[in-house]
This record gives structure tokens, sequence and C-alpha cells, in this order.
């Protein structure tokens, strides 16, 4: 490992008064201080000499240290301009295979950096982000058709939590089908606040998200399938037959969907939350045939 070696808690706490740095609660900076955890993401993450890697938000490059020694290349990619001298100039310096753009992710063209500096061939996506950018950015890469092989993040706990919610239980919605659709996902560790500078409130959890060759069910019309999706949790306490007609964004008739319930094997009481990722994609392929 490098000088210095991010991973001790001290050195964190070294480089932060070396730079004056303040924490910037609008970007939900909190840096792991935990050697055990970095680790155990840099395994499940699966990392090689052979991969190439996106780590989004290094902060000061604790982790980006271990990824840097593990795989062939890394772009790290930080929203705060403050901290790219310390990337740049001290915790990275020593790593000849890292590159450090200063950009908003939701801002990069993905597709265009890895068809740069990878050929177009999948890349590895880790991450420790914030909870209030968490759920954009992992469906932009998922929509954007992004070439991932898997994505190893840490977010707060009840994300991970719902991202592998199962049919009928209190995590599941909308964030857990959106996140199935394209992968499976696994959480890795549950990770304690103590394991952060500064502490945050919650605890976190890593999850990895394997990314599938093409999305786990098959439907005529995406954009439809999550619609109804939306509308099947905008308000979990009534059926899903009143979740669909209430919707602004659909225009199904009442009879329509009524029919399509009804050939889905279901009674008219059944709610969103009960449907499994299968009935959902039947759902919608019932609803649009008829318009296809």
């Amino acid at each position: 490992m490098p000088t210095p070696y991010l991973g001790n808690p001290q050195e964190t706490i070294k480089i932060l008064q070396k730079y004056n740095f303040n924490f910037q609660k609008r970007f939900g900076q909190n840096f792991l201080i935990d050697t055990h955890v970095l680790s155990k993401i840099v395994d499940y993450a699966d990392i090689t000499k052979d991969d190439f890697v996106i780590e989004i938000g290094p902060g000061i490059g604790t982790l980006t240290q271990y990824l840097a020694e593990a795989a062939k290349k890394v772009v790290a990619i930080e929203i705060d301009k403050s901290l790219i001298p310390i990337l740049q100039d001290d915790t990275l310096k020593e790593f000849a295979n890292v590159k450090i753009i200063n950009q908003d992710i939701l801002k990069v063209d993905l597709n265009e950096l890895i068809n740069r500096e990878n050929d177009g061939k999948p890349v590895k996506i880790v991450a420790n982000l914030p909870y209030y950018i968490t759920t954009p950015i992992i469906m932009s890469l998922f929509e954007n058709n992004v070439p991932i092989a898997n994505i190893t993040i840490m977010v707060q706990k009840e994300v991970a939590d719902r991202m592998k919610g199962l049919p009928g239980t209190k995590d599941y919605g909308a964030l857990s089908l959106a996140v199935q659709y394209y992968a499976k996902p696994y959480i890795v560790a549950n990770v304690p606040p103590n394991c952060f500078m500064p502490r945050p409130k919650i605890g976190s959890a890593v999850i990895n998200l394997e990314r599938y060759e093409k999305p786990i069910v098959s439907v005529n019309d995406e954009k439809m399938f999550f619609k109804l999706i939306k509308a099947s949790f905008a308000q979990r306490r009534k059926t899903l037959y009143n979740g669909l007609r209430n919707s602004n964004e659909l225009d199904f008739s009442q009879e329509k969907i009524a029919e399509a319930i009804k050939e889905l094997g279901k009674g008219a009481s059944v709610r969103g939350e009960t449907l499994s990722i299968e009935e959902f994609a039947k759902l919608t392929n019932l609803l649009t045939k008829r318009y296809i």
C-alpha cells in the first residue's frame, strides 16, 4: 500500500487536516475508514488485473487505493473540485493506472468514456453513494445501457434492503423491481456508522448487482412496464385495480384493467405489492398486446 495508507483512520485525519478539508453536506460525504470493509468491497466486486473499474465518488481516495492495486485501470469520477488536489497530488499520485475526472457522474457520457478507454468492453462499477443520488445513478447506468459486468456499491442500509426486496414484504417496491429487472442483487455486508468519518446517523450496506445479459423478463413495452409498476406502488394501501385506474400516466379503461387483472389470475382485491416481477411483465403484455 502507498503512503499515506488511508485504510488507517489516523492517515485520513492527517490528510483532512493537511488540506483543511471541510465535509460538504450537499455531497453526502462520509469517508470509509475500515480496512475489513474496504477489502470486502474489492473481493466481492471480483476485481482482477484484467479489469477496468469506474469508481463513482472516490472522496480522498481511500477505496481507490485498493482498487488501483487490484485492477488494470481505474477511472475515478469526483464531483467535489476541492478533493481533486488531494487525489492528484497526494493520495493517488503513486498510481499510474488511475485517471481522475472532476465531473458530476450524471453528466458523464459513460458509453463514450468506456468506448474510448476500454474499447467498449464491460467495466466494473464501484461506489460509496449518498442516499439522495443512489437511485438516479443506478437507474442511469441501467437505462443508458452502459456496458457493465457488475456494480458493487455502498448505500444506506434501507436502500440496499429495498433493492433486494421480495413481493409482499415492506421493502418491496418500485426500486426493487427496477433493479431486479436488470440485475441480481446480493447484500455483501452491513456496515455500521463507526466505519465512516464523519459517522452517519444510520447504518449502510454493501450491495453487489450482477448485471443480466438481458432483462430477466420479456415485456412488449418497457416504458409501460415501469409506468404500471410506478402506478401500483404510488399508493400502497390501494388495490392494484385502483392504483392503475387512478394513475395520470395510464389511459386504459376500467374494463381493460379489470380484464387484464382477471387474465393474470388475480382477484379484484389484489395489491400491487404482492405481484412478482414475472406477473408485472405478464400484466404489461396483457394490457399492451391490443395496441401493438
